[in-house]
C-alpha cells in the first residue's frame, strides 16, 4: 500500500459520513464456517512462501515476481477454479494479473471481484503489505470454494492478484488493478462490488497505539487496533454497509466502517490502493484493511516480516468474508 500523502484540516471536514460500526451482539447460533486451525496454518504456509522462500516482490525483482504469480495460480488451479493469466507489459517485462473465477450458475448475473495486489516495495518482503492479503485471498477462495460449490445460485466471483501497486507504479497505467479494471469496463463487465484486500494482518492492543488523521482522533473511534476497517465511496455506500452487517455476524471480528465522498479525493489517503483503480472506473468498490501504517509500525520497513503478524486475526476476516459469501 502506498501512503504518506499529507491530509488537510479542510479535506477532512468535508467527509460525508463517518461511521462507526462494531458487532452489536454475539451471534452464537452462527455455524462455523472455518476450521480455524487448518486455516491458519495455510496463512501461515502462504507467508513463509511469498516472504521467506520468495522474497523482494518489487518490479525490481520480476523473477520474483513471477515465482509469487505462479505460486497464486497453482493454489487457484489446485482448487479447481478456472484460472487465466492478464498479462501485459511493463518497459521490458510481462508482468500478470491472476485471475480465478468460480460459479455457481450457466450464467449468472451477480458478479463480485476480491482481489490482492502480490507485489512489494523493493527491499522488502512484504508481510503485512501485502503478503497477508494474499494469503487471505487464497484462503477466502478456498473456503468459500468448499462450502458453496454445487449449489445452484447466482453468484460468480473473481478472485484476482494484482501486479504491481507499488512505487514506481503506484498510480500509473501499469498498475494491475487499472489494467484489470479499465478492461472490464471496455469490456463492459458487470461488478456488484470490488473487494480490495490491502493489508489485514497486523493488531495492536495497547490503549493508544491505533492511530488517525486528524481529526479522525476525536470521533470516538477505537483506540485499540484489534479492528478490520472497511472504506467505501459514496457510489458503494449500500455495498458498504451490506458487506459490515455481513461481517458483524462474526462476533469475533470488529469493524469499523467509512464512506467518504468524491471518490476520496479530499482525503488522498484512503485512495492509495487497488480499490481506487475500481472508483475511477465507476464500478463499487471497498478496501478492507488494518489501517495501515496508522497500526503497524513496520509498514514499508524490512522489519515488516511473518513473525509481526496476527493469525487469528486474519483466520477471522476468512471467516467474515466466507459469510459474505454466504458459505454455508
Amino acid at each position: 500500500m502506498k501512503y504518506g500523502i499529507a491530509v488537510s484540516r479542510a479535506a477532512l471536514l468535508l467527509l460525508g459520513i463517518l461511521s462507526v460500526w462494531r458487532p452489536g451482539g454475539t451471534i452464537c447460533e452462527e455455524k462455523l464456517v472455518i476450521d480455524r486451525p487448518k486455516t491458519i496454518e495455510y496463512l501461515r504456509g502462504h507467508l513463509t512462501e511469498l516472504t521467506s522462500a520468495i522474497g523482494d516482490r518489487s518490479v525490481r525483482r520480476p523473477g520474483n515476481l513471477e515465482k509469487a504469480a505462479a505460486y497464486i495460480q497453482d493454489y487457484f488451479e489446485r482448487l479447481d477454479l478456472a484460472v487465466e493469466r492478464q498479462t501485459y507489459r511493463y518497459h521490458d517485462t510481462d508482468v500478470s494479473n491472476v485471475v480465478a473465477r468460480l460459479e455457481l450458475s450457466a450464467n449468472p448475473s451477480v458478479h463480485y471481484v476480491v482481489g490482492a495486489h502480490y507485489d512489494s516495495v523493493a527491499g522488502t518482503v512484504g508481510a503485512d503489505d501485502n503478503a497477508s492479503a494474499v494469503a487471505v485471498l487464497l484462503e477466502t477462495a478456498r473456503t468459500v470454494n468448499s462450502q458453496v460449490r454445487g449449489e445452484n445460485r447466482n453468484l460468480a466471483i473473481s478472485f484476482v492478484a494484482f501486479a504491481l501497486e507499488e512505487s514506481p507504479t503506484y498510480g500509473t497505467r501499469f498498475m494491475g488493478s487499472r489494467v484489470f479494471a479499465v478492461s472490464a469496463r471496455k469490456q463492459a463487465m458487470p461488478i456488484d462490488g470490488m473487494i480490495c484486500l490491502e493489508m489485514v494482518g497486523y493488531t495492536c492492543h495497547d490503549a493508544g497505539c491505533q492511530r488517525y488523521p486528524f481529526p479522525l482522533q476525536f470521533f470516538g473511534y477505537p483506540k485499540r487496533g484489534d479492528f478490520i476497517g472497511i472504506v467505501g465511496n459514496v457510489k458503494s455506500r449500500g455495498f458498504t454497509h451490506r458487506l459490515r452487517r455481513s461481517f458483524e455476524r462474526n462476533p469475533d471480528l470488529p469493524v469499523v466502517a467509512v464512506t467518504v465522498p468524491f471518490n476520496g479525493w479530499p482525503m488522498p489517503n484512503v485512495r492509495l490502493s487497488d480499490h481506487a483503480s475500481f472508483w475511477n472506473a465507476g464500478y463499487r468498490a471497498v478496501m478492507v484493511t488494518d489501517t495501515a501504517f496508522y497500526r503497524n509500525p513496520y509498514y514499508h520497513l524490512p522489519t515488516d516480516t511473518m513473525e509481526t503478524l496476527d493469525y487469528d486475526f486474519m483466520a477471522e476476516l476468512v471467516q467474515s468474508l466466507a459469510l459474505f459469501f454466504g458459505a454455508p
